[in-house]
């Protein structure tokens, strides 16, 4: 069985992914999370309180900060979810209907 050579450039990998991989041996291979990425972006948003307090003691069951479930939540989200297509002037269909009339949207109140 063959291993993953190491590669000192995306150029050198490419051209080992371009050969033949069925006889790789895929036991060297390890889960990886995916969060390791550079975080360079910043949310801030207001929560009811007692929404905070129920992430914060979620959050402390499972030993992480209460920022990591959030950020945890939003990426098994995002992977799970297909994207929804934008509408030609940029709203998404969802979007547009959060916007309409509780009675337009089939509720009332």
């Amino acid at each position: 069985m063959r291993r993953v050579p190491e590669s000192k450039s995306d150029r050198v990998a490419e051209e080992f992914l371009e050969t033949d991989l069925s006889d790789l041996d895929f036991s060297q291979f390890q889960p990886v999370n995916l969060a390791t990425g550079q975080r360079n972006a910043q949310v801030s948003m207001r929560v009811p309180e007692p929404l905070l307090d129920a992430v914060k003691l979620r959050a402390k069951a499972r030993g992480i900060s209460h920022g990591r479930y959030i950020r945890d939540l939003m990426e098994r989200d995002v992977a799970r979810r297909t994207p929804e297509a934008p509408r030609a002037d940029g709203v998404s269909a969802r979007d547009d209907t959060a916007r309409q009339p509780a009675e337009e949207r089939g509720r009332t109140r």
